[in-house]
């Protein structure tokens, strides 16, 4: 069995291939044979020990995968050989087969794609957690969303069209926001050459947004902070361009403003009832055709290292998929 292994932390250069032993699922768990794996920055920052969640060495990165239930161990019930699913395992997909807890599968719909569904989870969840739940994001509401292009927040600006507020994109160039006007954008801003604040100023007629979904961070955090409105939320996704931004906190008690918390996988564990929810609505509304997931590129398991190297280097549009 091919995997992909972190043997010691560093860039994703360091990743190896090995072949290891088949595993075998224990009570509670199912074997899948991985199809297709999707490639997100938490894989970034966990082979680097940099992630909240550090895995002891060797292991494996990817944290969501599609595939055929292969196995099943002791006590199974919703899962039987064969059956299409969805896995979300914090680490450990990017293999040709793994083990998952029960608990951390979902099944497929069986007219979506092996790609489609092994990157919808993670940044969909995300998003409408974050727009949701977090945000209370309302119709007619601006939403702003940084790093616009990239895995979740496409996402966001896709979701937030949904749920009918005005949304306001901003990316690194010109090709990138091309895709966010695709997906719904109402205006763009490419913040490498425009001044964030001043042009969501201009667009917003000088009152701000509403609500800031950054997954992006850095020198981007605090330009944007300033540019929200009365009652503001500002949701902190990550922090993809590197640093932890540092802001005033002034700022947010001048704006009467929140600085919203945004961790999709505790809020997985902590509230699974309302995350089972959440998914519910999210695959109905891709049933319905209301979501498109943009895969941007497709790559076999043996270059996984150059998939993670595509996320930090914020070269990728939408989600990039790994293929067993």
């Amino acid at each position: 069995m091919k995997a992909l292994v972190c043997v010691e932390h560093g860039p994703p250069e360091k990743l190896v291939i090995q072949d290891l032993p088949m595993p075998e699922p224990g009570r509670g768990e199912v074997r899948i044979a991985m199809k297709a794996a999707g490639v997100n920055f938490p894989d970034a920052l966990i082979i680097q020990n940099l992630y909240q969640f550090k895995p002891p060495l060797p292991f494996s990165p990817g944290g969501e995968a599609a595939g055929i239930v292969d196995s099943v161990g002791e006590g199974v019930t919703r899962f039987k050989t064969g059956d299409k699913v969805i896995a979300m395992i914090g680490n450990g997909a990017f293999r040709e087969y793994f083990c998952a807890d029960e608990a951390r599968v979902i099944p497929m719909a069986g007219d979506m794609p092996f790609d489609v569904a092994a990157g919808f989870t993670m940044t969909y969840g995300t998003s409408h957690h974050a727009l949701k739940q977090r945000a209370r994001l309302q119709p007619g509401e601006t939403l702003l969303v940084l790093g616009a292009a990239g895995g979740v927040g496409l996402t966001a600006v896709e979701l937030g069209k949904l749920m009918g507020a005005k949304v306001i994109a901003a990316a690194s160039s010109d090709d990138k926001l091309a895709l966010c006007r695709a997906y719904g954008a109402d205006a763009v801003i490419n913040y490498s050459t425009e001044d964030l604040k001043e042009r969501v100023k201009a667009l917003t007629g000088g009152k701000g947004v509403d609500v800031i979904y950054d997954p992006v961070g850095d020198k981007y955090a605090e330009p944007a902070f300033r540019s929200i409105g009365w009652n503001g939320r500002y949701l902190v996704i990550g922090f993809a361009a590197g640093e932890i931004p540092k802001l005033p906190l002034n700022l947010p008690l001048i704006k009467g403003a929140s600085i919203v918390g945004v961790f999709w996988g505790a809020f997985t564990a902590h509230e699974p009832t309302l995350h089972a929810e959440n998914m519910a609505e999210l695959l109905e509304w891709f049933a319905d055709g209301k979501l498109k997931p943009h895969v941007s590129a497709h790559l076999p398991l043996e270059r996984g290292a150059e998939a993670i190297r595509m996320l930090m280097d914020r070269k990728a549009k939408g989600k990039v998929i790994l293929t067993a």
